[in-house]
């Protein structure tokens, strides 16, 4: 089987699980001034008083549209894949780090959700570079 194939099924796969990582459970706060023990885990989607936003809804959108764009046949479509992946790593680094960088001297508790988001929009640029992409012959005249 070719790298392109192979690359191909993996970004597919990272589109979806990077969806479903957004609803895992990304960090867990300490902060006794969070009473509710349910609103000290924090995920994509979930912050306590939305702090920290809701990265899971642009994360869940770039994944979608990587998924479509992988699917088209078009160059264009496989140059955007490649910016948007991009944009879509920065973003997941920006969130990293805002997700569990210490406040207060409250260091959270890094769950699993963290580490497959980064993951998957690694992938999803590894995939994006290397697009599957039939290429055809010119003609000679």
């Amino acid at each position: 089987m070719q790298f392109s194939v192979v690359m191909h099924r993996v970004g597919l796969a990272a589109c979806i699980l990077l969806v479903i990582a957004c609803f895992l459970p990304w960090t867990y706060y300490a902060d006794p001034h969070i009473t509710n023990e349910a609103q000290r885990t924090f995920t994509g989607f979930f912050t306590f008083q939305n702090q920290y936003g809701k990265p899971g809804k642009l994360l869940s959108f770039i994944a979608i549209i990587v998924f479509g764009f992988m699917l088209l046949p078009k160059l264009w479509a496989k140059r955007a894949n490649l910016f948007i992946a991009a944009l879509g790593v920065g973003y997941a680094i920006k969130t990293y780090i805002l997700f569990t960088s210490c406040y207060n001297a409250y260091c959270p508790e890094k769950k699993a959700g963290i580490f497959l988001m980064m993951a998957c929009v690694i992938l999803l640029l590894l995939a994006s570079a290397f697009p599957n992409v039939k290429m055809e012959q010119e003609k000679k005249d």
